[in-house]
């Protein structure tokens, strides 16, 4: 099936985001990568910040649809939040564009946080912690405790995602392959022990 302009139009400023940043990247540009006038890209997105807006709400799409895969898969509350840290491991090139988009966005978006109107992310970040507060050890955990330990889950799985140009020149071929393996079972180890312990007293990690 033939994939629209406006769809073109988001895949190709998604990857031009994640490469360069917000800052980083004309209408212009995101046009011409595509042999398209700007004109033509005005024509679907107004504005640089509706765009940059539509990219970043496709990707809280993609979040809320993995996790609601997460919760149809079973109704044990462990094995939903184990669930959807697996969906969220991923490092095809589609993914690990979206993951350097979101640090990129993290970094780059002191000014702009101020005056933000909508948080895309927020209802992926508020339904993973509420998958964990369903799980028994953690029912009556504060929520900032609950929250602390989802973005740890999900720093170690994105910042391992962007880091493998880096780790593999670092430690070699072979002593990477060695890390990609041995990364997956010890991710494993810290969800399955943040699962089954209660949550620590006072908020501590």
């Amino acid at each position: 099936m033939a994939i629209s302009t406006r769809d073109q139009l988001l895949l190709t400023a998604r990857t031009l985001f994640a490469e360069r940043g917000f800052e980083g990247v004309s209408l212009s540009q995101i046009a011409s990568a595509l042999g398209f006038t700007k004109q033509a890209l005005l024509h679907h997105f107004s504005t640089k910040e509706k765009l940059y807006g539509e990219v970043l709400g496709q990707i809280s799409d993609e979040f809320a649809e993995q996790l609601r895969s997460a919760r149809d898969a079973t109704a044990d509350p462990r094995a939903r939040f184990r669930h959807s840290v697996h969906s969220l491991l991923g490092h095809t090139p589609a993914e690990v564009t979206r993951t350097r988009l979101l640090m990129r966005e993290l970094l780059d978006n002191h000014r702009r946080a101020e005056t933000a109107e909508k948080w895309y992310l927020k209802p992926f970040l508020e339904d993973l912690a509420a998958m964990l507060k369903a799980v028994p050890a953690w029912s009556d955990a504060p929520d900032a405790s609950v929250r602390a330990h989802v973005y740890l889950i999900l720093g170690a799985l994105n910042y391992y995602a962007i880091s493998g140009p880096t780790l593999k020149n670092i430690y070699g071929d072979q002593g990477f392959r060695a890390l990609e393996q041995a990364f997956p079972e010890s991710l494993w180890t810290l969800v399955d022990d943040l699962l089954e312990r209660s949550h620590p007293p006072n908020g501590e990690l």
